[in-house]
């Protein structure tokens, strides 16, 4: 059924409208539509004003409640989509769930609609580079491919309307994502799940709780559907006793013969770099989607760099500066510390955030295997308290005192002084190994005014 056949006048409750663009997208789509929406947010109007602005010509269509949540409107709506800053428990869906309401968000409603082949690909880490690198593969045999997903620049609903219907579209999902994906949802014809380790454990109960939100991404995949696994990751197993009906495929790619001379797809990656295995799930997919091995192998040569994932923003005088801004975890910047560290050469790291109830034993011990005391420069935040104290278990600053600082610019120009003292090259990583609500509106912004600080230069 086309989305305006089912949402015309139907009484549908947008719960948070927000700063960063999905709630704005959804509102406009949903009112495009035909549906009757109103908009409720705890943010004031005057918070919202940028975003109420964004929506143009919409609002005069919209009925709005801000600063508030009134009970009645989710007793009273059919439909309520929700932001993915809003906790699957809330008690309003609690309230709008009992009185009948059918709970959406912005993927559920992608895949209720689409009617394109879907590639979905969430995980821990790489999801946005193995994302990316798929719609790049894809787009040499299908021009009309499309990404979308998990983006302020590009939200789903966006995209929907302008898919041909034909072509595959890439859809990056987060965990708050699949969390409303249901028993009647669409599955993807191929879902990626690149691996998974501790994250958002402030918005989930457990590990376990974050990998069964996960697990929706093939919920209701049929014989007829791909999954694809890391098989060097630790819950790869919990994957696989959920027993999916699709057919399953493993990364590392599995070399018997005809197929070992895929390996020289990947020659120019180091094998212990991480980004091998996301160029590897991409490459399979990509396959799996009617890609032929050989026109695969001919674009990796132009495999675009993905913005704020390990991107280099700066080279000169022997300095490059890495803005790792999307490393909002202690796994994420371990496997930076990986990459980037170089024989003979300084390896300078800048960190620190809020905490999403994450540990930091592992990350302290790779901090202290690949950055010495005087080169690391901590943001102040509640995970860089946690992050102090993982170093201090392991006498990693002896008797010296570490040094916090307060702003963003603050930090960058005392490390860039300190990057000018030290002799031959030099590797300045920036990467917070946490998130960013408590200095900035989220990672991105966060990295937005990182490179601002270098392009100055």
């Amino acid at each position: 059924m086309p989305p305006t056949e089912y949402l015309k006048n139907k009484k549908i409750l947008v719960m948070g409208l927000g700063l960063l663009g999905g709630g704005i997208a959804a509102t406009k789509w949903l009112v495009k539509h035909g549906a009757r929406v109103t908009v409720t947010d705890l943010k004031s109007r005057a918070e919202l004003a940028g975003s109420i602005k964004s929506l143009g010509s919409t609002a005069k269509k919209v009925r709005f409640v801000l600063g508030r949540h009134n009970e009645s409107d989710f007793k009273s709506h059919d439909i309520v989509v929700v932001n993915p800053a809003v906790p699957k428990k809330s008690r309003f869906l609690k309230i709008a769930r009992e009185a009948g309401a059918q709970l959406e968000n912005e993927a559920s409603l992608f895949f209720r609609f689409c009617k394109n082949p879907i590639i979905g690909v969430t995980g821990t880490r790489g999801k946005t580079t193995t994302a990316n690198w798929i719609y790049h593969f894809l787009k040499q045999k299908y021009p009309k491919s499309a990404l979308t997903g998990n983006s302020s620049e590009n939200p789903m609903l966006n995209a929907l309307d302008r898919l041909d219907g034909r072509s595959p579209a890439v859809v990056e999902l987060s965990s708050w994502h699949l969390e409303f994906f249901g028993s009647n949802t669409k599955p993807p014809h191929i879902a990626v799940i690149t691996n998974l380790y501790p994250d958002h454990l402030n918005r989930h109960t457990s590990m376990n709780d974050y990998a069964s939100a996960k697990a929706n991404i093939f919920k209701n995949q049929t014989q007829n559907d791909f999954l694809i696994l890391n098989k060097k990751n630790d819950w790869t197993k919990f994957f696989l006793k959920k027993k999916p009906l699709s057919r399953v495929r493993f990364i590392p790619l599995s070399p018997p013969l005809p197929f070992s001379s895929r390996f020289s797809l990947f020659a120019p990656f180091n094998p212990g770099d991480h980004n091998l295995q996301n160029l590897m799930a991409a490459s399979l997919a990509a396959n799996l989607a009617g890609v032929d091995w050989q026109l695969i192998k001919k674009s990796i040569k132009t495999l675009p760099q993905i913005k704020f994932r390990e991107e280099i923003i700066y080279q000169k005088n022997n300095l490059t500066v890495i803005n790792d801004t999307t490393a909002t975890s202690p796994d994420a910047t371990i496997a930076a510390l990986k990459r980037f560290a170089r024989q003979n050469q300084d390896l300078m790291l800048i960190t620190g955030g809020t905490d999403k109830g994450l540990i930091f034993k592992d990350w302290a011990n790779a901090v202290k295997k690949f950055v010495k005391k005087e080169n690391l420069f901590l943001l102040e935040g509640s995970a860089t308290a946690k992050m102090t104290d993982a170093l201090k278990q392991i006498k990693y600053f002896g008797s010296t005192q570490p040094r916090f600082y307060l702003t963003l610019e603050t930090i960058l120009t005392s490390a860039l002084n300190r990057a000018k003292m030290v002799k031959g090259r030099k590797i300045l990583l920036f990467s917070p190994s946490a998130a960013s609500f408590e200095k900035f509106k989220n990672e991105f912004d966060r990295g937005e005014r990182v490179n601002q600080f270098f392009q100055k230069l």
